[in-house]
């Protein structure tokens, strides 16, 4: 199956992270919500087994994405996992619509194949949904 995802991950204390070639970044206390996609037939690049390998523990992978930098901190919670099957490769799509609402993001952060500012949008603990 192919499609695009969304992690939530709770950051519940200010801190400094690094992540690979992006260097030390500060994270602000909240919800972070990144966007990927998996659009491989079969093996490691199909939705589930990709959305399984960003759950699974950081010692049974290797460190290749900026989002294993960050789920690898014992200080950041992966909290929720949104999964869209789809044909389509909707990653930016759904990234920047979170981009527009969204309280701020991590620049450059999971956007190096794209012309994105970033896949890692930020919400304020405090953020209140309208709708």
């Amino acid at each position: 199956m192919k499609g695009t995802y969304i992690l939530e991950i709770n950051i519940p204390e200010e801190q400094n992270i690094s992540i690979g070639s992006l260097g030390i970044i500060t994270f602000k206390k909240g919800n972070y919500y990144y966007v990927g996609s998996a659009m491989g037939n079969s093996g490691s690049a199909t939705l589930i087994n990709r959305v399984k390998r960003h759950a699974s523990l950081p010692e049974e992978k290797a460190l290749r994405w900026h989002i294993d930098y960050l789920l690898e901190n014992e200080n950041s919670f992966l909290t929720k996992i949104y999964m869209v099957p789809s044909s389509h490769k909707l990653e930016c799509q759904l990234a920047q619509e979170l981009l527009n609402i969204s309280d701020d993001y991590i620049k450059n952060f999971g956007s190096s194949d794209c012309k994105c500012v970033s896949h890692l949008l930020f919400f304020d603990i405090n953020h209140e949904f309208i709708g």
